[in-house]
Parts: C-alpha cells; sequence; structure tokens
C-alpha cells in the first residue's frame, strides 16, 4: 500500500492544532449558479479565511508543529503570494521572525500583505530555481526553518483541513473539485476524501498556460512547470516531490481552461454571489462551466473549493 504524505489520522491532528487560530470558512451556494450549470454546487469560500486563502491552515499547522519541537531562529519560504501571507502571519503568531523570497512578478497587494505582517522580503527572478537558490542562501544566512508552500507533510495536512471541514458542513458529494498549482490544497483535499467518502472523486481545475499537472497525468510521468503564461498567479507553480504522487495515483480528472474562462467565472462569482475571489479560485467554477465538464451528469452536488482573494484591485482582469 503506498504512503503519502498525509493521511485522516495527520489531517485531523492538523485541525486540532489550527482550530484556535484559523477560521472555519463558510460554505455558500447561488440559486443562479446552479441554474446556469444544472447542478447544486457548494463553495468553500477560502477567501474568507485569514490572510485571504486556504494557505494559512498550511503555514499555521507546519510552523505550530515545528514550534513543539523547537523554537527555530527564523521561518523561512518562497511564495508569489497567498502561502508568503500565511508564513508571515502564522511566524508572527509565534513571535518567530519571517523571510519571504517573492518573485519580482508577484502582485504588488500580496507583496504589501506581506510587509505588513512584519516579514522580510527578498526579490528573486519568477522561476523555480531561482526561488528555491534564494530560499536556501537565505535558510543558510538566518540559520531558520524553510517551510516550503505546498511540498511538505504538515502543510498537505494542514490544507487537507478544507476537505474535513467541508464533508462535515455538506455531507456526502458526487464530487469536488479544487485548483491546481503545486497541488498541496488538491492533495490534502484527495487524502481527506479518501478517507471520509471514497465513492467521492476530487477533481483538479488548472490553466492551459500552466497546465504542468494535466501532462504530468497525460504522459505518466512528472513533467516540471517551466515558462507559465496565466492570469492566475497562484497557479503558476510545479507539482512538488510530494504531491505528485497523490495527484497520479488518486486525482482521476484535470480540467483545462482558457484564461477567457476564469476571468468569465470570477466576474460571475463577484455579480452573483457578491463575494471577492482571486482568479486561481474562480477556476473551480469556470472548470463546471467549461464544455466537456462531466457530459453524463453523473456529478449533481459538487463541492468547489474558492482558494482565495487576494487581487489587485488596480489591475483587474476585465
Amino acid at each position: 500500500m503506498t504512503v503519502y504524505a498525509a493521511d485522516l489520522e495527520s489531517i485531523k491532528a492538523a485541525a486540532k492544532r489550527i482550530e484556535a487560530s484559523a477560521n472555519l470558512t463558510p460554505v455558500l451556494t447561488c440559486q443562479t449558479l446552479d441554474d446556469m450549470t444544472g447542478r447544486s454546487l457548494f463553495f468553500k469560500c477560502e477567501n474568507f479565511q485569514k490572510v485571504g486563502a486556504f494557505k494559512f491552515r498550511g503555514a499555521m499547522n507546519a510552523t505550530s508543529r515545528q514550534m513543539g519541537l523547537q523554537k527555530p531562529s527564523a521561518f523561512v519560504t518562497h511564495s508569489s503570494g497567498n502561502h508568503a501571507q500565511a508564513l508571515a502571519l502564522a511566524a508572527r503568531v509565534h513571535g518567530v521572525p519571517a523571510h519571504i523570497v517573492m518573485p519580482t512578478n508577484a502582485p504588488a497587494i500580496k507583496r504589501k500583505a506581506v510587509e505588513s505582517y512584519g516579514a522580510t522580503i527578498h526579490p528573486c527572478k519568477p522561476t523555480l530555481s531561482e526561488r528555491t537558490r534564494v530560499a536556501d542562501a537565505v535558510c543558510q544566512q538566518t540559520g531558520g526553518i524553510l517551510i516550503p508552500p505546498y511540498d511538505h507533510e504538515d502543510v498537505i495536512a494542514g490544507q487537507g483541513t478544507v476537505g474535513l471541514e467541508l464533508f462535515e458542513q455538506v455531507g456526502p458529494l458526487d464530487a469536488v473539485i479544487c485548483p491546481v498549482g503545486g497541488g498541496g490544497l488538491l492533495s490534502g483535499v484527495t487524502l481527506a476524501y479518501q478517507a471520509l467518502d471514497p465513492n467521492c472523486p476530487v477533481l483538479a481545475a488548472e490553466p492551459f498556460g500552466a497546465d504542468d499537472a494535466f501532462l504530468s497525468k497525460q504522459q505518466n510521468r512528472f513533467v516540471p512547470q517551466t515558462s507559465p503564461d496565466t492570469i492566475a498567479d497562484g497557479l503558476r507553480t510545479s507539482l512538488g516531490h510530494l504531491t505528485w504522487p497523490i495527484v497520479r495515483d488518486l486525482v482521476p480528472i484535470i480540467y483545462r481552461v482558457s484564461d477567457g474562462e476564469i476571468r468569465r467565472a470570477m466576474r460571475l462569482i463577484w455579480e452573483r454571489m457578491k463575494i471577492i475571489v482571486e482568479p486561481s479560485a474562480a477556476i473551480v467554477l469556470a472548470a463546471v462551466m467549461a464544455d466537456g465538464f462531466d457530459p453524463d451528469m453523473a456529478y449533481n452536488r459538487i463541492g468547489l473549493v474558492l482558494s482565495g482573494g487576494n487581487l489587485d484591485l488596480d489591475t483587474l482582469t476585465w
């Protein structure tokens, strides 16, 4: 039996570890979107999580577990934005300095938020190799502990609490759909549902301009992200060595959508649900509304994870 980076036991332990600091986010419905899709949609609103994204769950779980072992001199990570904010806030909660390596093309709103939590930002070129290289150098300079944005057992377990909550809030579903970038959220939710409701598949949504997960599944081998080009800035990263086996073995379908479809879905959520989401979150609705999604209508009750709401309002994509 394959052993993955997390399981229901570690996800439940993460839920207990973060319950005093993370928000229990609501599940919202929208009759208009139900009518438009012909399905019952349940939106798990991680845009209402602290720092405005699900990433706080994983960062808080990983830092809390580390604090239980030994208080580090600093926490370090590399991130385009949401994990950066999450680690910065989690580190502040623990009274530990945070050093964040951020690519130069990260949205300004996310850089400002990281700075507001008291973290030190280290800019780098917008490539995964540069992010990793600079983060390693910062760890050496500070003696800090690296908390990666997704490829970490405690981060994956923390993100899995999204699935745990969704199952407890709405009961059995026909399918759940998550965005996929690095795969931390998708992996955690998938592992939670594998244990809680193995008959409910966890599906993924990915931009055409950053489709390494789709290509990896298609070719049955790890295909790294090279030159992503999408408005969904949170989905520009590659799958990791811990997340790829979970996606490979347990996620049956990855749907690809265009940036135009993401824009349309984001606007619908803003206008119809009256909530703010970022492109990386809106992609799940874009997938459900795309031609070719579940043509046999096997999925009537669908959970959609809205991953975050951190959007630079000065660069609205429409």
